[in-house]
């Protein structure tokens, strides 16, 4: 398998590649090719990328280019995590929307859709770069915000997939809760990406004992802590949402918060 970043240079990508080291057997690539056009961040990240294959044995080649045409021709999978703008729009986002009484933040509201303008173009002038070099190539999003970016590759007619880490990290923490391994946890997930509730928590298969209810009922304040979300909401819901979505719950809440410490660009 060949495998593209887009964004390869960012600080995310050893984390992945640690990640295609540890899962070569599942997911066997053959050729990581990182793009970026930040040429001296590139050579810092691939040398690492190819210092953390080396150390786990993974055989795959590691290639770094500024040349995206080159990077996807062959690709069987391109993977996305750009930033338009870099750290400096990421702060205009999360701030001037503070200034309105709106959350500042690069997946939601108002920031969020700021982000979401600046991203979309670039993001589907890539796939399409993508599909005429490439035509049987999947495009996975990591790039937020994730929903909007996804949806707008679907509605292009583009092989897309939105990843997000909110189910996992859901599976694993209630796995915690009940004693068991995350393999046995199977979640009942409805929403796009960020914007997620869990209507169902089953053990063994997607067929097996709803344990929704014990959870809340045994574990419910600390879920709701973990959220930062009123315990009575999460009852009056009967489900348990993304903690994205405490945006929305407690939304002047949190525009209060923000407006009381540095956004998350200037503390990144």
């Amino acid at each position: 398998m060949k495998l593209t970043v887009v964004g390869g240079g960012s600080t995310y990508t050893p984390e992945l590649v640690d990640g295609f080291a540890r899962l070569r057997d599942t997911l066997p690539v053959e050729e990581l090719v990182l793009v970026d056009p930040a040429a001296e961040r590139l050579e810092l990240v691939g040398g690492l990328a190819r210092r953390i294959f080396a150390r786990q044995g993974h055989p795959g080649r590691i290639v770094t280019t500024g040349d995206l045409d080159a990077g996807v021709d062959g690709a069987d999978a391109v993977l996305l995590q750009l930033r338009v703008g870099g750290q400096a729009a990421r702060e205009q986002d999360e701030t001037w929307p503070l200034e309105c009484g709106c959350i500042g933040q690069e997946t939601t509201g108002a920031g969020g859709l700021a982000k979401a303008l600046r991203t979309v173009p670039v993001v589907l002038d890539i796939a399409e770069r993508v599909r005429r070099a490439s035509p049987r190539a999947w495009i996975i999003d990591f790039t937020n915000p994730v929903g909007i970016v996804t949806r707008a590759l679907l509605q292009a007619g583009h092989r897309a997939v939105g990843l997000c880490n909110v189910a996992i990290g859901f599976q694993r923490k209630f796995a915690g809760l009940l004693g068991t391994s995350p393999a046995d946890v199977h979640l009942a997930h409805v929403g796009l990406n960020h914007l997620t509730w869990e209507t169902g928590v089953r053990l063994g298969g997607p067929e097996g004992e709803n344990v929704l209810p014990k959870l809340m009922a045994e574990h419910g304040d600390a879920i709701a802590d973990d959220l930062r979300l009123p315990r009575p909401l999460l009852d009056r819901l009967g489900v348990i949402p993304s903690y994205y979505l405490r945006y929305f719950y407690a939304h002047d809440e949190v525009v209060r918060e923000l407006g009381t410490k540095p956004s998350r660009a200037a503390e990144v």
